[in-house]
């Protein structure tokens, strides 16, 4: 018999079975397979001596047999019984493949060193406890002194106040030739007392007499100015007060109409202007139909409704000035509203935007107000106001109304307003000539801070331009001493 056949030159089929215990026990025992034939094919069992294949399979094949002498019929079993295969009969459905289960061990796997080395140990964490280092930890702090070098107070030098004189030395006695006895101040050293005469020409003298004398004297002797005109010029001085921290209202009101009020607020506005090297404006607010920019030259056609519209795209001076009128003193005169329908419409949110755009660019802002005391410009008005001026008119009626008018305030929690304010009487009012202004002058000083007799002028009695250079003196006397109030009446730094 060929034992080095291959196995796949077999006809039949083949069936492994594993050495069982007893097997085991006994490697040479000869293990028994069996091999079923396929369909039509005899069965043909050997012993395991027959083809041995070293692993306990046996491998019969019928060839072989027929080889051998052996009746292609008949298998052997072993090696002593031999059975016919016609008289064993098989059915498909009654073989029973056997099974055998083999229990190997467990394959050991070997953890690599790089994931040995980020594995996490499976221990259990109680919830309930954290363990944790301590968070805090204590040390001991020894205190060293470290010796600080004494530092030298610096010496106060203490300055004497000066000695009292009881006669005060100018600049006049030192001109004289005098010599002061006490430390002069530095409003000593002026331009007359170190300028040589010879290398200057003092302006000439105003008043009749001493242009007289420095005009006979060929102009070599100048004695200096008139008593009139020296006064004339401390009333600029106090006119030209300088102020900080923004412009200053000024509203110009009364509870009726017709009694001068817009006249007056003219005539402070050009004293302001002439006399005053900044900005001055004057803004009609009247809501019902005011007539300020007819009192000077108009130059635009634009009024506070204008100024409301473009409010967003004014951003300097030069474009606000295309907005008013400017008259000869440099006074600027912003217009309201000439239809009386758009003037009722001006309400106090309006008079807010004007006042801030002409805050930013005036020191002084003037407002002609209306008749009317209760509308709401009238509180924006208010509630800005630095000073105020009372117009009052010289009949009975109008004192009466314009008393009237500083009652109101002061119910009105303006108290403040009404001690500090001015009384501009307007003594050119049908009436005046009947009346004692003595007595409403009076009344008002009782109440206000100052009164001041704005006198009668056919110039300004035509309601028409005011032209200021061509005022009676007595007129602008009357508007230059309001406006030396005014001033004086207004705070030099803001909130003082």
């Amino acid at each position: 018999m060929d034992k080095t056949r291959k196995p796949e030159d077999s006809a039949g089929q083949l069936l492994e079975s594993e050495p069982t215990a007893a097997a085991d026990s006994q490697a040479d025992a000869a293990a028994t397979t069996v091999a079923l034939p396929a369909a039509g094919d005899d069965a043909v069992v050997g012993s395991a001596e027959n083809s041995n294949l070293g692993d306990g399979t046996v491998v019969a094949d019928a060839d072989e047999a027929a080889n051998e002498g052996v009746d292609g019929s008949k298998a052997v079993v072993g090696s002593e019984s031999v059975v016919d295969s016609e008289d064993v009969a098989i059915d498909d459905d009654d073989v029973e493949s056997p099974t055998v289960t083999v229990d190997l061990p467990a394959p050991v796997r070997e953890v690599p060193d790089e994931e040995a080395a980020v594995s996490i140990d499976e221990v259990t964490i109680d919830p309930g406890f954290v363990q944790r280092a301590p968070a805090t930890m204590s040390i001991t702090v020894v205190p060293v002194l470290v010796p600080v070098p004494a530092v030298e107070e610096p010496e106060v030098r203490v300055i004497p106040d000066l000695p009292a004189s009881e006669h005060a030395f100018t600049r006049r006695d030192r001109l004289s030739g005098q010599i002061s006895d006490v430390p002069e101040s530095a409003a000593m050293l002026t331009a007359e007392r170190l300028l040589e005469p010879k290398g200057r020409r003092r302006p000439a003298p105003q008043g009749v007499w001493p242009r007289i004398v420095y005009g006979a004297s060929f102009r070599t002797i100048n004695i200096g100015d008139s008593a009139k005109y020296r006064a004339r010029k401390l009333v600029d001085l106090r006119i030209q007060r300088e102020f900080d921290g923004g412009a200053r209202f000024v509203p110009i009101l009364t509870r009726k109409g017709g009694v001068g009020k817009t006249t007056v607020t003219t005539l402070l506005g050009m004293a302001l202007a002439d006399a005053r090297d900044d900005r001055i404006i004057a803004i009609d607010a009247n809501p019902d139909r005011g007539t300020l920019a007819e009192r000077v030259n108009k130059q635009t056609r634009s009024t506070v409704r204008d100024v409301v519209t473009r409010a967003a795209s004014v951003v300097g001076f030069t474009d606000f000035t295309t907005l008013v009128s400017r008259d000869e003193t440099r006074l600027d005169v912003l217009a309201s509203d000439t239809d009386p329908m758009l003037s009722e419409a001006f309400d106090e949110d309006d008079y807010n935007v004007v006042a801030d755009l002409a805050g930013r660019f005036y020191s002084i802002v003037l407002t002609d107000c209306g008749t009317g005391i209760v509308h709401s410009v009238m509180r924006a008005t208010l509630q800005r106001a630095d000073s105020v001026v009372i117009v009052s008119g010289g009949s009975v009626d109008e004192a009466r109304l314009a008393s009237e008018t500083l009652t109101w305030l002061e119910a009105n929690g303006y108290g403040d307003l009404v001690r500090n304010a001015v009384v501009a009487l307007n003594t050119a009012t049908q009436g005046t000539n009947l009346i004692k202004l003595e007595e409403i002058e009076a009344h008002f000083r009782s109440r206000v801070r100052e009164i001041v007799r704005i006198p009668y002028d056919p110039q300004l009695a035509a309601g028409s331009v005011v032209s200021y250079k061509d005022l009676k003196q007595l007129t602008k006397d009357a508007s230059r001493e309001l406006a030396a109030l005014v001033v004086e009446g207004l705070p030099v730094r803001r909130g003082a």
